[in-house]
């Protein structure tokens, strides 16, 4: 619960600042074009996707943390899950606090990576973020490391136990 609460917290502190610190007009350059700071509001979901309302976004995202704190419950013992799934619940109410207060999730961090062409569509620019899809994402790329790349002990099927996950096979 700590975690989920930092994290949701340390989210819209820095949202606060980008809104008193940021105009909407206008970038920050911090290290060139790669990494600006830019002001812009998301009324849609992950990535600027709009096909639906911004009402459907609100509440798929509140069914989703329900899950997530679910799993949380359920896992409250095994630390290797729930403390990235408590950093993804606290990166949810970070973005769903900003669509019920503001209708829309503020972004700001600005990164030029590199551009991509696929099947016609052109992006030059990556898309705006903030810090509560930067904890979500690295969090949901560990869980699938854990889940996918991880061995898993073959005789039960379970994952391998927190405190021997990084133990030396050869001592046993």
């Amino acid at each position: 619960m700590f975690i989920i609460i930092i994290v949701a917290i340390f989210d819209q502190i820095t949202k606060l600042l980008a809104l008193h610190y940021l105009s909407q007009s206008s970038s920050i350059k911090v290290l060139g074009d790669f990494f600006m700071l830019t002001l812009t509001y998301n009324k849609g979901g992950a990535m600027g996707t709009s096909f639906v309302s911004p009402n459907f976004y609100l509440i798929l995202s509140i069914i989703i943390l329900i899950i997530i704190l679910y799993y949380i419950y359920i896992n409250s013992t095994n630390r290797i899950l729930s403390i990235p799934l408590a950093i993804i619940a606290g990166g949810a109410i970070g973005n769903i606090v900003d669509r019920i207060v503001r209708g829309e999730v503020i972004d700001f961090l600005d990164f030029d990576f590199f551009n991509i062409n696929i099947f016609g569509y052109q992006m030059d620019r990556w898309w705006t973020f903030n810090f509560a899809d930067v904890f979500i994402s690295c969090s949901i790329i560990y869980l699938l490391v854990i889940m996918f790349i991880i061995k898993h002990d073959e005789t039960n099927n379970e994952p391998p136990k927190e405190n021997n996950l990084f133990e030396n096979k050869q001592s046993q």
